[in-house]
């Protein structure tokens, strides 16, 4: 392939063909020979539910991931990256139904088996569009290994862990009072109840009859549920209900007698009335207390939420309209008491949003403390790691206090329960596939219609994914995986029970580490909604979009007219196309440990502007190849040139960074260092630099130079490629190499720190000198305005004879890079000469003589901004040097260095004074 770079890098081409490419030679592929001696490094993909399109917060955790992959890929590890897709029972069936209602249809229109089928086909767009987002991000996987959590040997899977635990005895069925979706017609589990806080609501009394004479007045935030009520509870201890103890009271509406018990658990005498309504089977406390005294629990509702035959006079009724025909009729009756404003909690579905209503129902549960207690332990022993650590206390928080888990849901769409029942004898039989016949008795058998929580078949992942039960190639190479990348808000309802179930199954850990991250928001830190019109689609990002496609895929997606508003003032302009490359670093740029990733489409144009940063040098490097045999190898290159051994330092430093920072999950602290790295030291500092050096008398200075030039390049795309593999291997598949380093760049090895060679510290802290001195110079030019081709007379004074050698020895340096003609004095020499401009840096001071160079009437006004400026700082740092807290318990280098800058402050404020003075004199 030629050197030759086009002038400008256009992703839109670039990134697909080399995707194609990889993928087509199996670049992205573990083995699992036997003989295969590397080491493994294995993550298991958080498969993305098969519902839609990639949000910018898979984007986030691909990215993460593939980061590492191909990190430890270039390390010489046998990378395993497992990708898939998850089923997402619920939340996959709420979208198809959604699709069905725009048709003015149900799924009971169609039928259960036509229904299945609508999903698989929903599920083939959706889960097709999903992989080919992925691809577009860059995801190096494994794509020969590609799961999903319905096909055949996940199934297998499946089966084959409820019925184990069955028979284990820790899969169990049984009734009791849970949370039920009524427009979704399933259970839930807890984790998928939301808490909707602070919701105005209403505390309404009423007066129930007590039989034999009297009443006892009641609250509730749900008057319907009165409906059920089978008991009355007072304190044992409150004074003023002694006399109904062991009473009943008479329901209004229903020929029923309701008891009134004593119970110190569930009153709080202080509360309200003192006397509160139970009704066992629609509210978790009352359902409790209805199992110390032995309550009848009657269910009023059906499925959809509407009042059942034991609701009386108000069956048929949807659950909020009883709620107003209960209320009117107590007040008809004179039982109404009065009502207040009350703040309350509401529990809505996470999937459906509509509010939960807690009700009595047969379903199958896990008992989880067996489960939860080796998860425990492999975490407080060390064997799994949490980072960022804090979250371990979540994570203990939530297993000490663990509840069994409802597994089982009333959906069409999952994982269906392996358990047949008898029609005659009424026995259970758990298998994994089906009897022809009743083991017991012989009778017909019949399977459970509901499926189990999506969250099942998850918990799985990282063995199922490898061949389990059976015991593969890949099971004994790949498990246990290393690390567990995603959302910390996921911790506990996949986290966790991968840990469980890893240990439970396996006998061990299913990763050593979990890299828990952020949520991915709008620049405002609001979480993205389709109706608030922020979700910011990763594909309009990298391939770019207008404003109008912008808001018709949000009006598509339902954003009111608010998020319309939102998007015209936020992207009047839509998106350019920024390509995968830049999307990725932004991404890495934020910390993962932070709770909340605030993208920035102007931080995602930065580093669009670093990848041209990027390339640009790279057509420099390869114009002043042209012609030479210069090449790169994997061995750093013989330096004796100051800029070239400064340029070899700094890249070892960058290695150095980058390689810890990988290795502690700080990926924003890696690729922050490389920007650095690049942008700075590379291309504002050395590639300037090299051209005087290019320039030399001094043959073998020149071949130095270019043998510096393109192992820098060439290194730094190696080090970069992790993070941004699309523009990398474009540029390296053109850089002259040396044989050794491979067909692509994804397969070449990784720099180290140690095998290319130490750092020269003395000579960065000589160029950080010269650096400082250079900087003061061009803020001399730019604050005066001085025109870029007029030479600057720079003198430079020093008492140190050292830095005045180095200043003497890099003098060609300085005068390039400042055009300047330069004369370097020790500092006791003659006064500065009027009209100059002067300032100090690293202890060096320049002195440039303004005559001839700037008009008197602006500079006066710059020099008197100036000492106003200097003042306040010195002012500023007095008082914080003169605060004895601080200079009591901050570092002493901390405080020394306070003082060293007091110092120079003070320096260069009588310096602008003086000057200033002299001005006017003249």
């Amino acid at each position: 392939m030629t050197t030759e770079l086009p002038k400008a890098y256009e992703p839109r081409e670039t990134e697909p063909r080399w995707y194609r490419f990889w993928e087509e030679h199996g670049f992205f592929n573990a083995s699992a020979k036997p003989g295969d001696q590397r080491p493994t490094y294995t993550i298991a993909i958080p498969p993305p539910n098969v519902t839609g399109s990639l949000h910018m917060g898979h984007a986030c955790r691909i990215t993460f991931e593939d980061v590492l992959i191909r990190y430890h890929r270039m390390r010489g590890f046998n990378t395993l990256w497992i990708p898939g897709t998850d089923h997402a029972g619920i939340a996959t069936q709420v979208v198809v139904e959604r699709q069905l209602a725009r048709e003015k249809l149900t799924r009971h229109d169609l039928g259960r088996e036509k229904f299945i089928e609508r999903v698989w086909k929903w599920k083939a767009e959706s889960g097709g569009r999903i992989l080919q987002q992925l691809r577009v991000l860059g995801a190096s996987c494994d794509w020969s290994r590609e799961r999903f959590t319905m096909d055949e040997g996940l199934s297998r899977s499946v089966r084959h862990a409820f019925v184990t635990l069955y028979q284990e005895g820790l899969i169990y069925r049984d009734t009791r009072l849970v949370n039920w979706d009524v427009q979704s017609q399933t259970v839930l589990s807890d984790l998928e109840v939301e808490s909707e806080e602070n919701v105005q609501g209403e505390l309404f009394d009423f007066a129930y009859p007590v039989e034999g004479g009297g009443e006892i007045v009641v609250s509730t935030t749900r008057p319907e549920t009165m409906l059920g009520d089978t008991a009355v509870a007072v304190h044992p201890d409150d004074p003023r209900y002694t006399h109904l103890h062991g009473k009943h009271v008479l329901h209004p509406f229903l020929a029923r007698k309701v008891r009134i018990i004593t119970d110190a658990v569930l009153v709080d005498p202080k509360f309200g009335t003192g006397a509160v309504k139970v009704t066992p089977a629609h509210d978790f406390h009352d359902f409790a207390t209805g199992k110390r005294h032995a309550l009848e629990e009657i269910n009023i509702f059906h499925k959809d939420g509407k009042v059942n035959e034991n609701g009386g006079p108000f069956a048929g009724m949807d659950r909020f309209a009883a709620r107003k025909a209960v209320k009117a009729k107590l007040e008809e009756l004179g039982l109404a008491r009065g009502s207040k404003p009350h703040v309350l909690t509401l529990p809505r579905s996470q999937r459906s949003g509509t509010v939960v209503e807690p009700m009595i129902s047969t379903q199958w549960f896990v008992r989880m403390k067996p489960l939860a207690e080796p998860a425990i332990a492999a975490v407080e022993s060390g064997q799994t790691r949490i980072i960022p650590e804090h979250w371990t206390k979540t994570y203990f928080h939530w297993m000490r206090d663990i509840q069994d888990w409802c597994i089982s849901r009333q959906l069409w769409w999952g994982h269906p329960i392996p358990a047949w029942y008898c029609q005659s004898c009424t026995h259970t039989h758990v298998a994994a596939s089906a009897p022809a016949k009743c083991e017991k008795c012989g009778g017909v058998v019949v399977q459970d219609e509901d499926v189990l929580d999506t969250w099942f078949s998850s918990a799985l992942w990282p063995f199922s994914t490898l061949g389990w039960p059976q015991k593969t190639l890949d099971l004994e190479r790949f498990y246990p995986t290393s690390d567990m990348e995603t959302g910390y808000d996921i911790l506990f309802f996949w986290v966790a029970r991968m840990m469980m179930m890893g240990i439970h199954f396996m006998g061990e850990p299913p990763f050593k580490r979990v890299l828990l991250s952020g949520l991915v928001t709008d620049e405002r830190g609001d979480k993205m909604s389709k109706v608030k019109g922020n979700v910011i689609d990763p594909l309009d990002v990298i391939n770019g979009a207008t404003i109008t496609e912008l808001i018709e895929k949000a009006q598509k997606n339902g954003a009111k007219d608010s998020g319309i508003d939102y998007l015209r003032r936020t992207y009047p302009e839509g998106f350019l196309a920024y390509g995968a490359d830049a999307l990725r670093l932004t991404l890495l740029s934020y910390s993962p440990q932070t709770t909340k990733i605030a993208l920035s489409m102007k931080r995602i144009e930065g580093y669009r502007n670093f990848g041209n940063k990027l390339w640009n040098a790279a057509r420099y490097v390869f114009m002043n190849l042209d012609g030479t045999d210069a090449l790169a190898t994997q061995a750093r290159p013989e330096a004796k040139v100051f800029a070239n051994r400064f340029i070899l330092s700094k890249l070892t430093a960058a290695i150095e960074v980058v390689h810890s920072a990988v290795e502690d999950y700080r990926l924003d602290e890696a690729s922050i260092a490389l920007y650095h790295f690049v942008w700075q030291d590379y291309c504002d500092w050395y590639l300037e630099l090299s051209k005087t050096l290019l320039q030399s008398a001094d043959a073998a200075v020149q071949a130095e130079t270019r043998a510096v030039l393109v192992h820098v390049l060439e290194t730094s795309l190696r080090v970069l490629h992790p993070m941004m593999p699309f523009i990398t291997e474009e540029i390296w598949q053109r850089v002259p190499k040396a044989e050794g380093l491979g067909q692509t760049i994804m397969l070449a090895p990784y720099p180290d720190a140690t095998h290319d060679g130490l750092r020269a510290l003395e000579v960065e802290r000589e160029m950080s000198l010269l650096q400082a001195v250079i900087v003061a110079a061009r803020a001399i030019r730019a604050e005066r305005d001085i025109h870029p081709r007029l030479a600057l007379p720079l003198t430079l004074r020093s008492d140190d004879a050292q830095v005045r050698a180095l200043l003497e020895r890099e003098h060609a340096a300085i005068e390039t890079l400042c055009n300047a003609t330069l004369h370097v004095e020790a500092a006791s020499s003659s006064p500065v000469p009027d009209k100059s401009a002067t300032s100090m840096a690293e202890g060096v001071m320049l002195i440039v003589p303004l005559t001839g160079l700037v008009d008197d009437k602006k500079e006066r006004e710059r020099l008197e901004r100036q000492v106003q400026k200097l003042d306040k700082d010195r002012l500023a740092i007095e008082k914080k040097l003169g605060n004895a807290g601080f200079v009591d318990r901050a570092p002493p280098d901390v405080v020394q260095k306070e003082r060293e800058r007091q110092a120079e402050l003070e320096e260069t404020l009588a310096q602008a004074k003086s000057a200033l003075a002299k001005l006017d004199a003249s």
